[in-house]
């Protein structure tokens, strides 16, 4: 089946880095001004500078602990960065004002013009900030993250509603009590836009059940039908971004699946998803435990069919750059009930047990 060419998903929000590269990008010169404002804290300990220099230091590990937790930084960074600037503005200020009541001589020249190069320098600084700020906010923080986009050939954008679809879907076309096996990050979002019940989201806490659907998606299908048989799945739903480039799809997530999955089931191994390299692959390299697992299979099913790009053999995977280890298979417990546009999003619903055993 060929395919007409789709464009990759490019936006901010998907190529912004993780972890501390993340930093840079999101605070910008508030990198470089945090340090300094720590300075001052330190070089006047009072209980407000005290409390300042705890929350800044527990936000900065925890937001390099995981990247979410920037949002614990950010309003603690502004604080101590306003505190650099101030304070330095403060300092130099006094080189450039003239003394109250008193004209000031020329004596020291020098001191008065680095203090206006500071000054103007910290200006200018301010000033990039608020370039760079409205920048990111337009192109990162302003689209809903259910809504992606990318740039044609003609420079135009076009606009990917695969998760709106899909949900409106579900919502449509299952039954009102229908359960819905997905990984927790959709869970909210099938709730609410699908009104369907999900079997974890967002703020499930219990490990052990978590682990049941990661045991499922890191398993064959013989053994993750037993589980869906015990969680009464009517249906299940996986992210899939290897025809568009979406790289937030359930493969890159998949490994969490399996070490949580493995949390509680000792069969469940990470390295058996590894080849004999130590390689994570989902090409003809790639390990047999990933390339048969249930989640391996509900991603790639039919893709196998597919071109996605020219000059490159069909089921070739546009987030992961590899042409699939496994095209010619069948679904022996699930059927295809619907495939977004874009194959963003697949949903699969579960056979029922034979009558007759």
């Amino acid at each position: 089946m060929l395919k007409k060419h789709i464009p990759i998903i490019a936006s901010v929000s998907e190529h912004q880095p993780t972890t501390w590269s993340s930093f840079f990008f999101d605070l910008h010169i508030l990198t470089l001004l945090m340090p300094a404002g720590f300075y001052f804290c330190f070089k006047n300990l009072t209980d407000g500078n005290i409390f300042v220099i705890l929350y800044g230091i527990f936000s900065v590990y925890f937001a390099g602990v995981m990247v979410r937790l920037m949002l614990v930084l950010a309003p603690i960074a502004c604080v101590l960065a306003s505190i650099a600037v101030s304070q330095t503005l403060s300092s130099f200020m006094e080189y450039v004002k003239d003394p109250p009541g008193k004209k000031r001589t020329n004596e020291l020249p020098a001191q008065r013009e680095i203090g206006f190069v500071v000054i103007a320098g910290c200006t200018l600084l301010l000033v990039f900030y608020v370039f760079h700020c409205t920048w990111v906010t337009s192109e990162a923080y302003s689209s809903p993250s259910i809504v992606l986009s990318a740039r044609g050939n003609d420079g135009s954008r076009i606009i990917f509603d695969d998760f709106r679809e899909a949900y409106w879907w579900l919502r449509m076309n299952t039954a009102e009590d229908a359960k819905v096996m997905s990984w927790w990050d959709y869970g909210y979002q099938i709730t609410a836009m699908a009104n369907r019940t999900v079997l974890v989201d967002n703020n499930t806490w219990n490990n052990t059940h978590i682990s049941q659907v990661g045991q499922a998606m890191s398993s064959d299908e013989d053994f993750a039908y037993e589980i869906m048989k015990k969680l009464d799945v009517d249906y299940v739903l996986v992210i899939f971004g290897g025809l568009t480039g979406y790289a937030s799809d359930d493969i890159n997530k998949f490994l969490w699946m399996v070490r949580i999955g493995g949390s509680t089931n000792p069969n469940i191994h990470e390295e058996d998803y590894y080849n004999s390299k130590g390689e994570f692959r989902v090409d003809s390299g790639g390990a047999p435990t990933l390339l048969n697992c249930l989640m391996y299979k509900l991603c790639y099913y039919k893709f196998g069919q597919v071109y996605t790009e020219r000059e490159r053999p069909s089921g070739y995977d546009r987030v992961r750059n590899a042409e699939i280890g496994n095209k010619d298979f069948e679904l022996k417990y699930l059927d295809e009930a619907y495939t977004s546009e874009h194959w963003i999003v697949r949903v699969y619903k579960v056979k029922k047990p034979d009558n007759r055993g």
